[in-house]
């Protein structure tokens, strides 16, 4: 006969694994990252997005379904339907290196939020096995969603691209509302540190004045000590053509004076970076894989 205590036992046992067998659908995992997150880090990038902004270099995370791609002459598959425990095994792979660098775990997409469950008990493995969480996101979602996040997030990297709501929504296809109050509430929780980061698109947001008023609503959350300014590029041009889509974005990268304008923008206040993209950005667009086959 089964006591109760091994009832018991077996009971948390099976719950404990249950969240470890939830199914999401991502696209890469990217080890050894230094820009996204404290450390050295492994990127897990999520399929889906709510929003379809016109510079956006990661085109085939937007659909939530899998695709293919034409890379090179050949025919290759994006999206992969996997476990919290399958994304485990390779994250653990290099906790040497986030237990010397302050690294670990973040997820990106895509929109993370798109999957919640599924980035929810991502980010619960991780922080359970000691590991350093970190969420790339726009808070495009139901607050509902974030909050049940939070408790397993140590750093929010959050995206601002305009205060504008109307010239949000001519570049991503929808209006900012929603986000700005996700970002209020975040920082008014505490629950987690929260940075913002925004993205700097020449005849979107890149004038002193656009910059400014991010800073200035940046100044209003409580917490929030950093801004990081990331350049525009066209290294994910040639995933639009791979995809048999069109480019939308026929901007010329802008020179180091449109990221002076912007850092006078975000004021003395604020630590802003200006993170060296190239290495990150050459690599999604050449589609190499660095601890996952996708």
């Amino acid at each position: 006969m089964i006591s109760s205590a091994e009832r018991n036992r077996d009971g948390r046992k099976a719950r404990k694994m249950s969240y470890l067998d939830t199914r999401g659908r991502i696209f890469d995992i990217q080890r050894y990252s230094i820009h996204d997150g404290t450390g050295i880090r492994t990127i897990c990038f999520l399929k889906g997005c709510v929003l379809r902004c016109k510079w956006c270099c990661n085109p085939e995370s937007q659909e939530y379904a899998i695709q293919e791609m034409t890379v090179r002459g050949k025919k290759k598959i994006v999206g992969q339907d996997v476990t919290v425990a399958e994304v485990m095994e390779t994250v653990e792979k290099d906790r040497p290196y986030y237990n010397r660098s302050g690294g670990g775990l973040t997820l990106s997409g895509g929109e993370s939020l798109c999957q919640p469950e599924f980035a929810r008990d991502l980010l619960r493995a991780a922080k359970e096995s000691g590991i350093n969480t970190a969420m790339e996101s726009m808070g495009c979602a139901k607050w509902e969603t974030i909050e049940e996040i939070l408790p397993w997030l140590d750093h929010y990297l959050l995206d601002i691209k305009h205060t504008n709501s109307a010239k949000h929504k001519e570049f991503t296809g929808k209006g900012n509302e929603l986000m700005l109050e996700n970002a209020r509430r975040i920082a008014e929780s505490g629950k987690t540190k929260l940075s913002i980061r925004v993205p700097v698109i020449p005849t979107f947001n890149d004038t002193p004045e656009e910059i400014k008023s991010i800073a200035v609503f940046a100044d209003k959350l409580p917490g929030v000590e950093e801004i990081y300014l990331l350049p525009y590029h066209r290294l994910g041009q040639d995933k639009y053509e791979e995809l048999g889509r069109t480019y939308p974005a026929g901007y010329s990268a802008a020179g180091a004076g449109a990221y002076a304008d912007a850092e006078e923008g975000c004021g003395n206040k604020y630590q802003t970076q200006v993170p060296d993209w190239r290495l990150k950005t050459e690599m999604c667009r050449t589609g190499d894989n660095n601890g996952f086959s996708g």
